[in-house]
């Protein structure tokens, strides 16, 4: 396989997922329920749960000078997921820990890797909705990719299109959950590229903004940092990381309810998620954010963010 079977399609560079291409990725080993193969070999049943029906939870890793960033955060949330779905891992925090470990060092890698580890049901007797039909062992796939972000969207900033699809209640679906199922948040994205922007700005049920659809989202107003309360989304490790290293270094934090209206006035905005840190906004539903470019503010939470990020 030739590194251009890997490369980032040009149409996706300004995305808030891009990343820089990087032809080590054509060789990289796959964990594939415990097998370490090819990333052109690797392959599950078309009976799998998650291929049928999106059934299964997934985390998103880095690797930073030797160390996964929030460990623990993201096993918590693992865990947690695959118990509010009554799936069973089959595998200890431990044991997936160490198969992240294994292929990471399958493939040599020390630093700049991003980790995405995905579970699922497992292999059906039928591709059919029914739990009670699943095998009863679990599809486990890890996949680590050299993976930086794209310094020309940092730079450059995200254009945000406010979709019609609104982020859905708990009861409905949870956005904690972080499950394999996400047609609705592609919808929204559908929306947001069609309108020419880079990513979805998406409110919740009472018209407040929520996240975005892959990421979360900030505004910068007089100085002070404000989300959402994120009742209706995500609430990302990285944004809890963010938060708390604003608020360790004197910038008042709001999570809280706000309206697209104050979200036109801000002066900064930005998005924050596992592979780009933060990355700046600078223009949403056609408006410019503030002065049109990556503004102090998040400039100087970008630097501190990383700075923790690369401590030890």
């Amino acid at each position: 396989m030739t590194a251009d079977a890997v490369s980032v399609p040009t149409a996706a560079s300004a995305s808030a997922q891009g990343y820089a291409d990087d032809p080590r990725n054509a060789d990289v080993l796959l964990y594939v329920d415990g097998d370490f193969v090819p990333r052109d070999k690797a392959v599950v049943s078309v009976f799998d749960a998650g291929f049928v029906l999106g059934d299964g939870v997934w985390e998103g890793l880095r690797l930073v000078k030797g160390r996964l960033l929030e460990e623990a955060a993201h096993m918590d949330r693992l865990f947690q997921g695959a118990n509010a779905i009554a799936l069973d891992i089959g595998m200890t925090r431990e044991e997936v820990v160490a198969a992240i470990r294994a292929t990471l060092d399958r493939n040599g890698m020390t630093d700049g890797a991003h980790i995405r580890l995905m579970i699922t049901r497992g292999r059906k007797t039928t591709p059919n909705q029914d739990p009670r039909f699943a095998l009863g062992k679990p599809t486990i796939v890890i996949v680590a990719e050299y993976k930086k972000p794209r310094l020309e969207a940092k730079a450059r900033g995200l254009s945000l299109f406010t979709s019609a699809i609104r982020c859905s209640t708990p009861d409905v679906f949870d956005l904690r959950l972080n499950s394999h199922s996400r047609l609705n948040l592609i919808q929204a994205l559908i929306q947001a590229i069609a309108a020419g922007a880079d990513e979805a700005l998406m409110l919740d049920p009472h018209g407040f903004v929520a996240s975005c659809n892959s990421t979360n989202f900030f505004v910068i107003r007089g100085g002070e940092l404000w989300t959402s309360t994120g009742r209706y989304s995500f609430k990302g490790i990285t944004r809890a990381k963010v938060l708390a290293v604003a608020r360790a270094n004197g910038i008042t934090a709001h999570e809280t309810d706000f309206t697209l209206m104050e979200t036109y006035g801000a002066d900064e905005a930005f998005v924050t998620g596992t592979l780009g840190g933060i990355t700046p906004v600078t223009r949403i539903d056609g408006r410019p954010v503030g002065t049109g470019r990556p503004g102090p503010v998040t400039g100087r939470l970008s630097a501190l963010y990383e700075a923790t990020m690369n401590d030890g």
